[in-house]
């Protein structure tokens, strides 16, 4: 089945990601929209939200998140025609080249001609019991959870906590000598998903030790921002999470998703850890593609030199080895 991009209006509800949200995608670019990807009878059988960027008179496109399907599966060849036929409506629109999505997106296939690179995330079904979402979780996990509970580490939630969660994740990122939003950018950033973000601090005798910033809707929860203090007490963001994980599961969410996960990481490395404290909470690891289409290979050209001159390249070139070796 060959699938036609074509414009359609923004539907946004609470059964889809808070990412294709019409609020989000206007926080986050003046120019934005949704495809729909329509068969040979005109039936819309798949959506793609979509934003642009533009830079140096440059006109990028940029996804918040991947296709997702209307009324049906749709397999992975639908789905790359569906893709094939987007590149062409955005070259109709001048657009110069397709950027790599953001790290909450994971594409179950590209274009044909793009610069891919293999990438996942861990991701728990939350329409599981308790006991079962609990047995899903290492042993490990579980004993410093449990610890952190016994020495009286407790998890706070709420509008109250949004200052609090801005200043650890912007404290542990420029540990890593990583920029954070200001706190205007953010207060801007985080009213863009409405009541469909949450606040988690985790709390040890009055002193926060970690802190997690979370849009959700029925679709998803994304762990999107989280840090902690230098040296927080044990177990106190594991706890955070399991939390998280049930708290969501009461409100109907679908999925937990952990937002992003290198595939293979090196050993030893810092996105090893990172990747087996996803994993041990029990979730499935989803695996696709970061990808990059240079609807005009020349002019496109600006991108691919600036982003490695400035930062030593995007998440492509990064990790585009693996799917060379694999």
């Amino acid at each position: 089945m060959t699938l036609t991009a074509k414009q359609i209006p923004l539907k946004w509800t609470e059964a889809l990601s808070i990412y294709a949200s019409e609020a989000y995608l206007r926080f986050v670019s003046d120019e934005f929209g949704w495809l729909g990807g329509f068969d040979s009878t005109d039936n819309l059988r798949c959506v793609l939200p979509y934003t642009y960027i533009k830079k140096a008179k440059i006109r990028m496109v940029r996804f918040r998140i991947e296709t997702f399907t209307v009324g049906g599966e749709l397999s992975i060849e639908d789905e790359k025609s569906f893709l094939e036929s987007a590149m062409t409506y955005f070259r109709s629109a001048g657009a110069v080249i397709v950027i790599p999505a953001s790290n909450n997106t994971v594409f179950r296939t590209h274009p044909e001609g793009s610069e891919a690179a293999p990438y996942g995330s861990y991701v728990i079904n939350l329409q599981q019991s308790e006991e079962y979402l609990w047995s899903r979780v290492h042993s490990k996990h579980r004993n410093v959870v449990r610890n952190a509970k016994k020495k009286g580490v407790v998890i706070k939630t709420g509008i109250d906590y949004k200052d609090v969660a801005y200043d650890i994740v912007k404290e542990t990122l420029e540990r890593s000598s990583m920029k954070f939003m200001n706190r205007e950018s953010y207060a801007e950033f985080t009213a863009s998903f409405g009541e469909n973000v949450e606040y988690f601090a985790a709390v040890h005798e009055g002193a926060v030790q970690g802190a997690a910033i979370i849009p959700y809707s029925n679709y998803a929860a994304y762990y999107l921002y989280g840090g902690s203090i230098p040296r927080p007490l044990t177990g106190a963001m594991n706890l955070l999470h399991w939390h998280a994980i049930n708290l969501f599961r009461e409100r109907n969410t679908r999925r937990y998703d952990f937002v992003g996960t290198r595939i293979n990481p090196e050993r030893g490395s810092k996105q090893e850890g990172i990747s087996k404290f996803k994993q041990r909470f029990g979730g499935e690891l989803r695996k696709g593609f970061m990808w990059r289409h240079k609807i005009s290979p020349l002019r496109s050209c600006i991108y691919t030199l600036g982003v490695k001159w400035i930062q030593g390249g995007d998440i492509v070139d990064a990790e585009a080895h693996k799917l060379v070796s694999q």
